[in-house]
């Protein structure tokens, strides 16, 4: 993983590359940024331009053995630390047991969250992973060695928010005294979910979310879809990479077209319309499912966006804003907050297996009452 391997960015990249350069690099850095963002990516190129021995101006070369070695998770001196779950061939919850599936896991798409992971690792039912309290401890002996190759031994920490109470204070008491050759740096996407005791040890890095002409130029580049398309997944992503790649992978109907004549039979009330629309949407693939939804309630935002007078938020492909200027003049602010709700409860119930058909045809004929309601 290099820096230009990253869509858009410049400036995190530059700061990032010039800390290395200048030799001012913190004992322990702190990569935000959104769900399924560029975070882990960026940390992952920032290590490898400090390991790589054969540096490109501000990037890593990308060829040498270090270089190789942090693609591929084999690096003798990373230490990579992240939720897990106990299975039946799996009893104890440590990173150490499930690093084969998390290298590949990574080398597949550094843009990941932490459903991504666990459905990955296939836990069943609301199963959460966690970072147990024992292996930050144990962090403690890891870390007392010196490096192997590199310059510094780095502890990686994906998804730092799943840390408790008592793995969080664990890992504070090595924060607050490590080793001079070991760099920690912590992933996340939720920093409010982390001790203020660990982020006031740490460098904050803001990665932030990718523009979106990056993004879609990134999208075309990897999943070979339309421009047109790809600019309106980096638009309604919402700075989520994996979402994004997700839905160019599996999305292979027009969300506006569908949204569009969806909305329209339900303001016009015409029952056969959203009766057979039911059975078109129960015959589509879960993710093509759940993709209508998310497309709807991005819809339901950039109409409220119009009706708050502020359409400078709007992130729509041009020929979507004109149905967007009209379809708002139908709705009010509190039948979209209840429109949007009852769309996300459909959601929830999709992810739980209800009947696709049984679950859209009762939502249409809500959006029905809330369309029509008085305001």
């Amino acid at each position: 993983m290099r820096f230009q391997d990253i869509p858009g960015l410049k400036l995190v990249k530059k700061q990032l590359s010039r800390a290395v350069q200048d030799q001012h690099i913190a004992h322990a850095q702190l990569f935000q940024g959104p769900v399924g963002g560029a975070q882990m990516a960026m940390a992952l190129a920032f290590v490898s331009y400090l390991f790589c021995t054969q540096r490109d101006g501000d990037d890593a070369c990308g060829t040498c053995p270090s270089c190789q070695k942090v693609h591929k998770g084999i690096h003798p001196d990373l230490l990579f630390v992240f939720p897990s779950i106990t299975t039946k061939k799996v009893k104890d919850a440590e990173s150490d047991a499930f690093l084969p599936e998390w290298r590949n896991f990574l080398l597949e798409s550094p843009y990941r969250s932490l459903p991504d992971w666990l459905l990955y690792l296939g836990a069943e039912g609301n199963r959460q992973g966690n970072i147990p309290v024992e292996e930050t401890r144990k962090l403690v002996q890891k870390i007392s060695l010196k490096p192997f190759e590199a310059p510094f031994k780095v502890v990686f920490l994906w998804n730092a928010e799943s840390l408790n109470a008592s793995s969080g204070n664990a890992l504070l008491k090595t924060l607050e005294e490590p080793p001079s050759s070991t760099l920690f740096l912590l992933i996340c996407s939720d920093p409010q979910k982390l001790l203020t005791t660990i982020i006031s040890r740490t460098q904050r890095i803001q990665v932030g979310t990718v523009e979106e002409e990056a993004l879609a130029a990134y999208l075309v580049s990897k999943t070979e879809i339309d421009i047109e398309k790809a600019q309106r997944l980096a638009m309604s992503c919402e700075g989520n990479i994996s979402w994004a790649l997700s839905k160019a992978a599996n999305e292979n109907l027009s969300m506006a077209t569908w949204f569009a004549e969806w909305m329209r039979a339900v303001y016009s009330k015409n029952l056969t319309k959203l009766s057979h629309m039911a059975d078109d949407f129960d015959g589509l693939a879960k993710e093509e499912q759940k993709g209508i939804l998310e497309y709807a309630l991005h819809m339901f935002r950039q109409c409220l966006y119009q009706i708050t007078g502020t359409p400078e938020l709007i992130k729509s492909l041009e020929k979507e804003r004109a149905f967007i200027a009209n379809f708002s003049k139908t709705l009010h602010q509190d039948a979209i907050s209840r429109m949007s709700e009852k769309v996300s409860e459909v959601y929830y119930h999709l992810e739980r297996n209800a009947r696709a058909k049984m679950v859209h045809l009762d939502l249409s004929l809500q959006l029905i009452r809330l369309f029509h309601a008085k305001n």
